[in-house]
């Protein structure tokens, strides 16, 4: 599956950037608006990964089909909009691969489940992303990952056949989509995975402990 690449796609929080405090420190504004004693941010970090869902299921114990759910979300949402910056970092070696990537003569680019409303501002903002070919957010197509839709329109901004691509991401829905896609997929184990998850299970092509660890794998493309 590595052979032949001319591509690489990541997925965004937990993969290229390091957004856990900030997401966390939404969630927390709001248990502390309503007199609530504030979570350390380790509490938070695990669930970064599942976006809304992890974060206010974190600071309220609620899951989707909570009758207040959606409000509290878009809470959330605003909370999340107003500091999406503040203490959002790119992981260590993400700045190198992404380089090497280009050296290589390869395409990169990003499809999150995050919404546009949030990715475009947010990668704007980091200077990193202006090389990336493809910015694919969770409502750029009708589906979001698990669904294949979001890689193979990524694939096609590249003008690139999903087989010349891999997908890189730190949780089991990019494995998923990635693999409905036809392309090879990475599973990154330094993201937000948490506790109970293991990432061996995914059916991955290969996983990485480290941004610089995918070059290994570049180097048989």
């Amino acid at each position: 599956m590595f052979h032949n690449i001319r591509a690489v796609l990541f997925d965004l929080d937990g993969t290229l950037i390091d957004s856990a405090p900030d997401l966390g420190a939404a969630a927390d504004k709001m248990r502390t608006d309503r007199g609530l004693p504030s979570l350390p941010p380790v509490r938070y970090r695990p669930m970064a990964g599942a976006g809304a869902r992890g974060m206010l299921g974190e600071a309220f114990g609620m899951t989707p089909d909570h009758p207040e759910f959606a409000a509290l979300r878009e809470e959330f949402f605003a909370n999340y909009e107003s500091r999406m910056t503040e203490n959002t970092t790119i992981f260590e070696g993400v700045p190198e691969l992404v380089d090497q990537i280009l050296q290589r003569n390869m395409a990169w680019g990003v499809v999150t489940n995050k919404a546009a409303r949030f990715t475009e501002p947010l990668t704007r903002a980091i200077p990193l992303f202006v090389t990336a070919g493809a910015v694919v957010s969770g409502d750029t197509t009708p589906h979001a990952k698990p669904h294949p839709a979001p890689l193979l329109e990524a694939a096609a901004r590249l003008q690139l056949p999903p087989e010349q691509c891999i997908y890189v991401g730190d949780d089991e829905r990019d494995i998923v989509a990635g693999l409905a896609a036809g392309m090879g997929t990475v599973a990154a184990t330094y993201g937000y995975l948490g506790a109970k998850t293991d990432p061996r299970e995914w059916g991955a092509h290969a996983t990485i402990k480290s941004p610089s660890e995918l070059l290994q794998l570049l180097a048989y493309a």
